[in-house]
């Protein structure tokens, strides 16, 4: 270019350019309405009313995406403590992300493990390959539909958190509305005048936001290990420690009051990872001395707690054996029993059409709906990722300031919460999972600016 040629001068996109792009975007939005339509199939139409005003905040949403991609994000992160039904608000968020990010560049497939990446493709070839014993088309639509959105979030997840900044608003985001809904369903419990009271417990157990208290409870682990890393090694919440002890109980209080027998062991589980990776680590036995002093005086305050609500009564009922579980574990050998008939499984979502109970294992419910190469991959993806974790944990490495001894910790403990209770659609499992494999290509993230 000649010096004496204008130089050129580039601006950002004016309101009316903007506009214009959210237009664009109009039609595959309604297409991805048409698609939730059609999954949800056999659920009553909604009113016009209904129709005009989830329209007009999609596109919104969308506008907001386009032109503020990491505030709609956060407003995802903010929502993931919310799923009462399925999809639920976090969904219809992070659905909107997806098409704005695959269409914008801002989706690096290169930042996931190449491993991962194949057993994930592995898992959804099977669940098609094995809808061909399908015998309730809209379930299995449907399950299918989550199962798909679960692994491309992992993927976008994994590939979004790309510095610092980005690990903090994760963090706060899920902490903000997770800590108030966990202290607000545990005092709901046995104070009265609670807000919103019959929504945020179930049979007398916190459930918070969730459909399901045994969701909740171990969905209350993952941020607690969060909170706990960040205790003995500050990273991302500049807070003071007292106040980050604070958080620790609020959340500790929502898996206890949850009175899920599987979010306990979820919780001893992760816990003692952590204890043993601190232990390993060079100089790390003091750290280790902390994590068990810090957990003990929670759990003291705690039981204050329990003794004074008098629930201690009901808290050893649930720690029994149930009459539940026998249907439970026969649901299982049920599972085994259809492998034997149909070896490349029954179909995504099809476990209850053929047996009358739920599956409660993620592992009876790979075997029976994708068959035995459905556990295989499974298992592998289980267990790469375990490595994967605790490769980070032995060097330290954690994901832009998200402790990897807590991602290996909430990971072990999902690992065995999953032998009891079936987690395949639980957000938090593919969020542990994205963050470890976000942490191991670490050294191959650019860096964004950060805070």
């Amino acid at each position: 270019m000649s010096v004496l040629e204008p130089a050129v001068v580039r601006t950002a996109p004016g309101p009316a350019l903007r506009a214009a792009q959210a237009l664009v975007w109009v039609l595959p939005l309604l297409l991805l309405g048409g698609i939730i339509a059609f999954v949800l199939v056999g659920h009553p139409p909604p009113s016009l009313k209904l129709v005009l005003a989830g329209g007009i905040a999609l596109i919104g949403l969308l506008v907001l995406t386009i032109t503020h991609y990491d505030t709609t994000v956060f407003i995802g992160f903010l929502l993931l403590s919310v799923v009462p039904i399925q999809p639920g608000p976090p969904d219809i968020v992070f659905t909107v992300v997806f098409v704005v990010a695959a269409a914008t560049g801002q989706l690096r497939l290169q930042r996931l493990p190449l491993s991962i990446g194949i057993l994930l493709s592995a898992f959804i070839f099977l669940n098609l390959l094995s809808a061909t014993f399908v015998i309730d088309v809209p379930v299995a639509e449907r399950f299918f539909a989550i199962t798909l959105y679960l692994v491309i979030f992992s993927v976008w997840l994994a590939d979004y958190v790309d510095s610092t900044w980005r690990a903090r608003r994760l963090l706060i985001g899920l902490l903000i509305i997770g800590v108030v809904t966990s202290a607000a369903a545990a005092l709901a419990l046995y104070v009265p005048g609670v807000p919103f009271a019959h929504t945020l417990t179930e049979a007398q157990r916190a459930q918070g936001l969730f459909h399901d208290p045994n969701i909740f409870g171990p969905f209350m682990v993952v941020l607690a290990l969060f909170v706990l890393e960040e205790i003995l090694q500050p990273r991302l919440l500049r807070l003071r420690r007292s106040v980050k002890f604070a958080l620790l109980i609020a959340l500790g209080s929502g898996v206890l009051f949850s009175y899920s027998r599987a979010a306990w062991l979820n919780a001893a589980v992760a816990v003692f990872a952590m204890m043993v990776v601190f232990a390993l680590r060079r100089g790390g036995g003091q750290k280790a001395m902390a994590i068990l002093v810090t957990m003990i005086a929670a759990l003291s305050l705690l039981a204050v707690f329990v003794s004074v609500s008098g629930s201690a009564t009901f808290l050893s009922e649930r720690a029994r054996l149930q009459s539940y579980d026998t249907s439970r574990f026969s649901a299982q050998e049920s599972g085994l029993r259809l492998v034997a008939t149909y070896p490349f499984g029954v179909g995504p979502g099809q476990f209850e059409s053929y047996v009358p109970i739920s599956a409660h294992s993620t592992y009876v419910r790979a075997l029976a709906e994708q068959g035995v190469l459905g556990l295989v991959t499974i298992l592998a993806l289980i267990i790469t990722t375990m490595v994967l974790a605790g490769r980070n944990a032995v060097l330290g490495r954690d994901t832009f300031g998200l402790g990897s001894a807590a991602l290996l910790g909430a990971w072990c403990g999902l690992v065995a919460n999953s032998a009891f209770v079936d987690t395949l659609h639980w957000r938090h499992v593919w969020l542990v999972a994205a963050l470890i494999w976000a942490g191991c290509m670490h050294a191959r993230v650019a860096r964004a600016p950060e805070l």
